[in-house]
C-alpha cells in the first residue's frame, strides 16, 4: 500500500505536542537521564516525515522504512529502562534481581543488538527487491531474527520490573501508584508494538499484516503514541523528584 499522508500528518502533530511536553518538563525538573523520551518522541517525527516522502516516492525504500519503524523505537525502549534503573535506587538494590546499571545498559546492549539485525535485514531485503542481491524472503529472515530477540529481551525486562514492583512492596520507600502504572502501560504498549512487528515479519513479505495500513495504525502508530503520552504523565521529575 502507499502510506497514508493523513495519518502521517496525525503522527507528526500527536508527537510534537508529545515532544514539547517532554522538554518542558525535562526543563522544569532537569531530569537529563530522562532525554532519550525527547529524542526517541523527536527521532518518531522524523520517521513519519519520511512516511510522507514514501507516500510520495517509493514506498518501499529502505532509508524511508528505517527512518519510520527501527530508529526510534529503542530510543524509547531506553526512557523506559532509566525508569526501571532510577526505581531501583529509589526504593534500594535488595528490590531488584538485577543492578540498576545492568538494567539500563544491558537491555540497551539487546535493543542495539536487535537493531543492528532489523537494519541489515532490511538493507539486503531492500538491495533483493531491487534486483540486484539474492531472494528478498532469505534476508527476511535476518530481520525476523533480530525482531524474535528484541521480543524477547523486553519479554525478560517485563520480568525484571515486575519483580521490582512486586518486591518493592515492602520498601519503606512509596511512590504514587499512578507513576508505576503509567509506565507499566507504557511498557506493555511498546511491547505490544513489538510483538506486531515479530507478527508482520513472520507472516512474510508482502502479506496481509504488512500491506494493510489498519495493521499499523492501530499496532504500531497507536501503541507509540499511547507510550509517549503515558511517559509525559508518569515523567520521573513529577514522581520521584526527591
Amino acid at each position: 500500500y502507499i502510506p497514508s499522508l493523513v495519518l502521517s500528518i496525525i503522527a507528526i502533530v500527536l508527537f510534537a505536542i508529545g515532544l514539547a511536553g517532554h522538554v518542558f518538563l525535562l526543563s522544569k525538573y532537569r531530569t537529563w537521564y530522562f532525554v532519550p523520551v525527547a529524542v526517541g518522541t523527536a527521532m518518531e517525527i522524523i520517521g513519519y516525515i519520511f512516511r510522507i516522502m514514501s507516500h510520495v516516492d517509493d514506498p518501499y525504500a529502505v532509508p524511508y522504512f528505517v527512518a519510520q519503524v527501527l530508529i526510534p523505537f529503542p530510543i524509547l525502549c531506553a526512557s523506559i529502562y532509566t525508569i526501571a534503573s532510577v526505581l531501583i535506587d529509589f526504593y534500594g538494590r535488595e528490590y531488584s534481581p538485577l543492578p540498576p546499571k545492568l538494567v539500563l545498559w544491558g537491555f540497551v546492549g539487546c535493543d542495539v543488538l536487535a537493531t543492528a539485525l532489523q537494519v541489515a535485514g532490511a538493507a539486503l531485503v531492500g538491495t533483493a527487491y531491487s534486483g540486484r542481491n539474492g531472494d528478498p524472503s532469505t534476508y527476511n529472515n535476518i530481520l525476523l531474527a533480530g525482531l524474535a530477540f528484541q521480543v524477547f529481551s523486553f519479554a525478560l525486562f517485563l520480568v525484571v520490573f515486575a519483580w521490582i514492583l512486586v518486591k518493592a512492596r515492602a520498601s519503606p520507600q512509596k511512590v504514587g501508584v499512578g507513576f508505576l502504572a503509567s509506565v507499566g502501560v507504557a511498557a506493555l504498549a511498546v511491547y505490544l508494538r513489538t510483538c506486531f512487528r515479530l507478527a508482520e515479519t513472520a507472516e512474510g513479505l508482502l502479506q496481509k499484516l504488512s500491506s494493510h495500513e489498519v495493521y499499523f495504525g492501530c499496532l504500531e502508530f497507536a501503541p507509540m503514541v499511547v507510550a509517549v503520552v503515558l511517559l509525559l504523565y508518569g515523567h520521573p521529575g513529577r514522581w520521584l523528584s526527591s
